[in-house]
């Protein structure tokens, strides 16, 4: 006989809470899978949101709603280590029939990791990567890469088109969200706009993400390059990157 926790996943999306997590795989048993609704896993455009929204907010519904049937429940984080999009996200999706669980992060469950992936030698999508999984799972995966001196800098949220990534060195610092991810402080606005003075960086935003304010306001004063994509980055843009890096 198939169990529950076989035919059924756990979706989430942000950085919930690791108590909520844990209380919700227990709930279902701890070998259930858990599914992150904020990557694009090739569900089919539902037409409910409007074409001018974030992709990863279209990415917690499409997938959500394709998905619906077998999911055990959605752990939505809804605060400040979000956004309020993530917030009407869950709604939408606890309207549309979903079990929805809401996290917030509060400022005394804060950690203090440390900064392992964000400041090693490693291709900047493995370490992004790397970053993410620990939401789930913040045990170490393994030695961690050795530290390095920052030549440049990546600032923002991890892209829904991994391509944008591939012209960084592997001595890229990131900045941003992301690192807020790894230290276990989503929601902590000095973390995030924490920066090291004089090394060439990138701000990337998802097209139409309230990030965009924060990100536009530190490129100008950091002389970084501002990039926004939605979707699918295009030629324009990786030349763009392309050349930040090459001539700084």
């Amino acid at each position: 006989m198939v169990s529950q926790s076989e035919k059924r996943v756990i979706g989430y999306f942000g950085f919930p809470r690791r108590s909520i997590l844990r209380g919700i795989r227990e709930r279902f048993g701890m070998d259930i899978e858990l599914v992150d609704l904020d990557i694009d896993i090739g569900a089919p455009d539902t037409g409910i949101l409007p074409a001018t929204t974030c992709s990863i907010i279209r990415n917690i519904i499409d997938n959500s709603v394709n998905m619906k049937d077998k999911l055990a429940v959605v752990v939505a984080a809804v605060g400040e280590g979000k956004c309020d999009r993530g917030r009407h996200a869950a709604e939408i999706l606890k309207r549309m029939g979903l079990e929805v669980t809401e996290s917030r992060f509060p400022p005394e469950e804060f950690e203090n990791r440390p900064l392992q992936y964000s400041t090693g030698r490693l291709p900047l999508a493995e370490k992004i990567d790397s970053i993410m999984r620990s939401i789930v799972d913040p045990s170490p995966p393994g030695e961690p890469p050795e530290r390095c001196e920052p030549t440049h800098g990546f600032w923002g949220v991890p892209p829904n088109d991994a391509r944008i990534l591939e012209f960084f060195p592997d001595t890229t610092h990131i900045y941003g969200w992301t690192r807020c991810v790894e230290a276990g402080r989503p929601g902590d606005i000095d973390l995030e706009c924490g920066i090291d003075n004089g090394v060439p960086t990138v701000y990337f935003t998802q097209s139409f993400c309230a990030k965009q304010d924060l990100a536009h306001y530190l490129a100008e004063r950091s002389r970084g390059l501002l990039v926004d994509c939605h979707r699918d980055v295009n030629d324009s843009i990786l030349a763009k990157i392309e050349a930040f890096i090459r001539l700084s």
